[in-house]
């Protein structure tokens, strides 16, 4: 089921996320369906309680290769969760940490994916 796709570079106001991955570069993204596939796989009532439940910094490694592999199926990588599983991500569990965390901030963010709000806000 490994079948990379030709992705362009992230759009973060898109909620995407760039990373490289098994020595590829790729996009991830939390779209609806991801969303509602996470909401199913952590019991989760709403998005809200997604969020909460992500925000208390307490995610398992079956956590992080959950949320990887929706947020790659999300990007238009078909990756299963076994394969996400079997990947290397650059940095190590460190970094697949810091790739979830960013996954997460740039999905749940209030819409200053950048620092774009306060840019504007300078004289």
């Amino acid at each position: 089921m490994r079948d990379p796709v030709t992705v362009n570079r992230a759009n973060r106001h898109r909620g995407e996320v760039e990373a490289m991955i098994d020595g590829e570069r790729r996009i991830l993204c939390l779209t609806l369906g991801a969303l509602a596939e996470l909401e199913t796989a952590f019991c989760a009532e709403s998005l809200a309680d997604l969020g909460t439940r992500f925000s208390g910094n307490r995610l398992k490694s079956a956590d992080l290769i959950r949320i990887l592999a929706c947020g790659l199926r999300g990007g238009g990588n078909r990756l299963s969760d076994d394969d996400v599983a079997d990947m290397m991500v650059e940095g190590g569990l460190a970094g697949a940490a810091r790739l979830v965390g960013d996954l997460l901030a740039v999905t749940f963010a209030d819409g200053d994916v950048s620092g774009a709000q306060e840019k504007s806000r300078s004289p």
